[in-house]
């Protein structure tokens, strides 16, 4: 049998790599991974995590929440994604801000640095995200609903991540047991991280996410995992801040806010598709 010679045999090698859905290059997005992607301007973007791919029931699994949250439906998440694995924080957003001659937020004295970014607006936090894409020449963009939630219960069936019961210093809200309780924003990874490596996904900050307002998930919720559309007077948020009670927290839990809105209990992350 006649062989290749090793300049044609390197070609080919690097063709069949290249016809591989990205980013099967080396196997380097595995669930779990965490990187920063470079910047055009210099330095990197936010940490990243790979998330898996799965299903979960999404609403109120356990009884007593909001007729928002039901009726409870099984969601797949078949496409590769990873997620901010901090909200994005004030250092992250001003970068963005002073390449772009978009306002800063007001920190409102508390700090910026690793403090998460208050007072952005579902508009800004998509400006935010449409810059990183171009900076970076990936695609990110804010989560769907049915992502959040997936990312926030990381396999789990619980009212939170840990349990059914707030306990204390999992999480910064009234009534949390932390620090900051009532108070302030906690900086960004001041607790512990999930199954899925994501810290903050209760409390702390409100999280805006893609999807429009619907009072509940009788008609026409994604089974997907793809954000929902429709009339967009208003836009979802999740995870509860570090004013309310801890019942906002549940990972079912889903508030809204106009898409120009800005509040010091709002905030977001990001995710990245990583597979097409």
């Amino acid at each position: 049998m006649k062989t290749m010679s090793k300049p044609v045999a390197a070609v080919s090698l690097l063709l069949a790599a290249l016809a591989q859905p990205y980013p099967a290059l080396a196997g380097a997005y595995a669930p779990g991974t965490v990187f920063r992607d470079a910047l055009k301007d210099g330095g990197k973007g936010p940490e990243m995590v790979v998330l898996p791919t799965g299903s979960f029931r999404m609403g109120d699994m356990n009884g007593g929440g909001e007729r928002n949250e039901k009726p409870v439906r099984t969601v797949t998440i078949k496409h590769s994604i990873a997620m901010g694995k901090y909200e994005v924080s004030f250092e992250e957003y001003d970068r963005f801000a002073l390449a772009t001659g978009a306002a800063k937020p007001d920190d409102e004295g508390g700090g910026r640095s690793k403090q998460p970014v208050i007072h952005v607006s579902w508009n800004g936090a998509k400006a935010y995200a449409a810059w990183l894409s171009k900076q970076t020449g990936k695609r990110y963009r804010l989560p769907s609903e049915a992502e959040w939630e997936y990312a926030a219960r990381a396999g789990t069936t619980t009212e939170y991540t840990w349990g059914n019961e707030i306990g204390r210093n999992r999480a910064n809200c009234d009534r949390c047991g932390s620090q900051w309780d009532g108070r302030r924003t906690a900086p960004v990874g001041s607790f512990a991280a999930n199954a899925f490596g994501l810290h903050d996904m209760h409390g702390n900050l409100w999280e805006l996410v893609e999807d429009c307002w619907h009072r509940n998930y009788k008609k026409g919720a994604p089974t997907d995992g793809s954000a929902r559309g429709g009339r967009c007077e208003m836009r979802v948020m999740r995870g509860g801040c570090w004013r309310d009670h801890p019942v906002a927290l549940r990972s079912a839990f889903r508030e809204r806010i106009p898409p120009a809105a800005s509040d010091n209990g709002v905030g977001f992350r990001i995710v990245q598709d990583i597979s097409p």
